[in-house]
């Protein structure tokens, strides 16, 4: 596992970001864990979230792209971080782009912050995390509302692993469904691989019970 993988799964963990317990998804699934991205929280942080997104795009889609796309409202953080990295790591000036959920008429008007999106632009989409795929129904029409827009892919924090609407995860299912590449900073197997049974700290965050309550949920969810 590289080095930057080890580094964000114990980022989250110090972050409060990543929890294990009894938790209910927003697609309604009891889970022993729960990624939270909202506990990201201070400047600092967001410096080094961006930095671990960036190395995933730089891993999965290289550099040849125009814009990075969050939709609101957790997306908008991400995008900006993301972008301001990708230009301090690679030297490659990427535009950042996110949506309102209410339009604008007056002033900066529209449904977008930062840059436009116009004919022949390339877009990644950012995210925090995706359970069930919904999230990308509603934001894919806003993209391709603006022109002849490729969208190269979506990259999220956390692979969950599990399935979405079929039997595929919903990474998986995003991927064949509307042709796009699809990327996580890391998956469930990596953290598990990481954590289980392995001091964190001086703590061990995966135990064998954690660890049975995983096996189960992934046994009835998980991908295919």
């Amino acid at each position: 596992m590289e080095q930057y993988k080890q580094d964000f799964i114990g980022f989250m963990v110090d972050s409060g970001v990543l929890k294990f317990g009894d938790f209910v998804t927003k697609s309604g699934r009891k889970t022993p864990f729960f990624v939270n991205t909202g506990f990201y929280r201070t400047g600092a942080q967001l410096r080094r979230l961006g930095e671990f997104y960036a190395r995933a795009i730089h891993d999965r889609f290289g550099l040849d792209f125009d814009i990075l796309f969050g939709p609101a409202y957790k997306g908008i953080p991400l995008s900006v971080a993301t972008s301001m990295k990708i230009d301090e790591l690679y030297g490659a000036e990427v535009k950042y782009c996110a949506n309102r959920k209410e339009v604008k008429d007056h002033g900066d008007a529209g449904i977008l912050l930062g840059s436009p999106i116009t004919d022949g632009d390339r877009v990644i989409i950012i995210e925090d995390v995706t359970t069930a795929g919904t999230s990308i129904q509603e934001t894919l029409p806003i993209i391709m509302g603006q022109g002849k827009v490729n969208v190269v892919g979506l990259v999220v924090s956390v692979d969950r692993m599990e399935r979405g609407h079929g039997e595929k995860s919903a990474l998986s299912e995003i991927s064949t469904n509307y042709n796009m590449k699809t990327a996580a900073i890391v998956t469930m197997e990596e953290v598990v691989e990481f954590l289980y049974n392995k001091p964190y700290n001086g703590k061990i965050i995966i135990d064998d019970k954690i660890k049975a309550g995983l096996d189960a949920y992934y046994e009835k969810y998980g991908a295919k």
